[in-house]
């Protein structure tokens, strides 16, 4: 028999039992799909962070801020501490252990840094817009992460400026002509004045007014979810949060942004020194591996349930070859009688292995495709429960991946078949043709 002879006849062959072999493929289906599924959805969140990365461009820079603000201070006890007037440092009124004047001169001096630029925390009382109305204004996102906006419409705010960028979300108070900021054109934002109030340490009130040059959209790190401002609205801000009191204090800082000689040379040991001192240092790249080492490890959850479901429908084929070898041992015996040799036989049974791998990793990667595109559109779309998320991409067809499991599950129903093919291969022409 030819090859191709040998496909057809086993196609036909698992086509004999067809409830037996629609029962094996169910299995095959199931784990094929959830493969197709989370390839795809890991693809797809992946390439959302190495677009955040690139819209980042070619900095040279490590974020730098306090070891504890990342969760990475010194292990303690579940007792109460000791209490270090050296080790504690200026907090936020959110909690967020500060970076001191001392600290920017520490980093500063650590070699391969060229230049450092902190960052003050600033907590803005309310925004003023053009007909008067006043909106609470709980946070400013941090100047530093303006790169990695995605914009709806207009530009980042330049460095020295007073220029402010506002969430899609802001939309609907600059456009009268709608409440829903879905609705609203982008547009009517950009270069609109507005007044951004702040308290001092004496409880009074300041504004000071600033453009808005763009509109942003919330990605997945939560970056363009709230008005950013430029470095110079944040640092003009800051001075009059900090004034009111005839008292001297030294400026405190959330985080700074270190600019890096050569970052492939100095990335190591720029970290190493950083963690000597009690603090830490990420790049874009940290930041978004941590979002993306979340994401891996939800997929290679879904991974363990994809191949339990193969396995168990690995055991289904043997056993469906099993029966079909112990149906056909006459036919067998006839085959061999005609000359028809042990290896043409392990192929022909193997092929039927094949076939019923083949069906079932089609239909699989075929309906969690489909499922994967769908899901994409409605739920990222305009209108979507996810439609707000900038950028976001959540599902991604990877030819490779796709050929890969069906690669994968054909190869595995192969090695299911051998046991039944190898015992079919292996019969004794004269007992075959005497089994009743």
């Amino acid at each position: 028999m030819r090859a191709v002879d040998v496909t057809r006849t086993a196609l036909g062959n698992t086509m004999r039992s067809k409830l037996r072999t629609f029962l094996t493929v169910i299995a095959i289906v199931i784990g094929a799909f959830t493969l197709a599924v989370t390839t795809g959805l890991a693809a797809g969140v992946n390439q959302t962070i190495d677009d955040m990365v690139a819209g980042y461009g070619e900095q040279d820079q490590i974020y730098v801020m306090q070891a504890s603000a990342m969760g990475q201070g010194e292990e303690t006890g579940p007792g109460p501490q000791e209490y270090d007037p050296e080790a504690a440092g200026q907090q936020s009124e959110f909690g967020q252990e500060m970076l001191s004047e001392e600290d920017i001169d520490t980093i500063e001096g650590i070699e391969g840094i060229t230049n450092v630029d902190p960052i003050f925390f600033v907590s803005p009382s309310y925004l003023e817009t053009p007909d008067g109305n006043q909106y609470g204004l709980n946070d400013l996102g941090l100047p530093a992460d303006a790169p990695g906006m995605d914009l709806l419409a207009g530009d980042a705010p330049e460095r020295d400026a007073m220029e402010v960028t506002v969430p899609e979300t802001w939309l609907a108070v600059f456009d009268d002509s709608t409440d829903d900021y879905e609705d609203a054109d982008p547009e009517t934002a950009i270069g609109e004045t507005v007044e951004i109030g702040i308290t001092d340490m004496a409880r009074e009130v300041h504004t000071v007014e600033a453009e808005v040059v763009g509109v942003s959209v919330q990605n997945l790190a939560g970056i363009g979810g709230s008005p950013m401002p430029s470095h110079g609205l944040n640092d003009e801000l800051y001075e009059l949060q900090s004034s009111g009191l005839d008292v001297e204090q030294s400026d405190s800082f959330v985080q700074a942004a270190a600019d890096v000689e050569d970052m492939e040379a100095y990335e190591d040991s720029i970290k190493e020194a950083l963690q000597e001192e009690g603090l830490v240092g990420l790049t874009v790249e940290d930041f978004m591996g941590i979002i993306q080492t979340v994401i891996d490890a939800i997929a290679w959850v879904l991974y363990g349930f994809a191949f339990i479901a193969l396995i168990a429908a690995s055991f289904g084929i043997v056993n469906t070859l099993l029966m079909s070898v112990q149906e056909r041992t006459r036919e067998i015996g006839l085959m061999k009688a005609l000359g028809m040799s042990g290896g043409r036989i392990f192929g022909l049974f193997s092929m039927e292995a094949v076939m019923i791998g083949l069906l079932g990793s089609l239909i699989g990667v075929g309906g969690g495709v489909l499922a994967g595109v769908v899901a994409n559109a409605l739920l990222t779309g305009s209108g979507g429960p996810l439609g707000d998320v900038g950028g976001l991409i959540l599902y991604a067809v990877s030819p490779v991946a796709i050929l890969s499991i069906t690669g994968l599950v054909v190869g595995i129903a192969f090695l299911a078949g051998t046991l039944p093919a190898a015992r079919a291969a292996k019969k004794d022409p004269i007992e075959a043709l005497r089994y009743e």
